[in-house]
C-alpha cells in the first residue's frame, strides 16, 4: 500500500481551533485541519508553512509537534505530522477549501471529520 506523508496545522486563537471543508476529490465536503504533502527537500515545519501560504494565502508560526497520526484509508496509508499552530496575522483566503470555521471545544464535533483528522480532538480539545 501507497504512504503519503502530510503535515497538518493545528491553527489555535482564542480557544478555538481553525478547520477547513474540503473542496474537490473522493473527501469533498469532509472537514480537516489545513495542511498537504510534504515536498522533496522540506523539513515538515517548513513544508506547513508553505502549504498554509498556498491554501490560506496566511502566514503561520510553528510552535510544536501535537501528534504524529498514522492512519489507513482504502487506496493508501496516512502519516500525517500535526503542528500547534499560530497565525501571524487574522488574513485568511480560502483558496482550495470550501468553507472554513472556527471551533471551540463544544463544536468540535460539529463538523464531518475526516478519520484521520477525527483522532485528534481529544487532544486539541484538552489545548482549548
Amino acid at each position: 500500500m501507497k504512504t503519503i506523508e502530510v503535515v497538518a496545522a493545528i491553527i489555535l486563537k482564542s480557544n478555538q481551533v481553525f478547520a477547513t471543508q474540503r473542496g474537490y476529490g473522493e473527501w469533498k465536503g469532509w472537514w480537516e485541519f489545513p495542511g498537504g504533502k510534504i515536498e522533496s527537500g522540506e523539513c515538515p515545519q517548513e513544508a506547513l508553512k508553505r502549504e498554509i501560504r498556498e491554501e490560506l494565502d496566511a502566514e503561520i508560526s510553528v510552535v510544536e509537534l501535537l501528534d504524529t497520526i498514522e492512519w489507513d484509508y482504502p487506496t493508501f496509508h496516512l502519516t500525517m505530522h500535526c503542528y500547534i499552530c499560530k497565525l501571524e496575522s487574522d488574513s485568511i483566503h480560502l483558496n482550495e477549501h470550501e468553507s472554513s470555521a472556527w471551533l471551540t471545544k463544544e463544536t468540535l464535533d460539529s463538523v464531518k471529520w475526516l478519520p484521520a483528522d477525527l483522532v485528534l480532538l481529544k487532544k486539541i480539545s484538552a489545548h482549548l
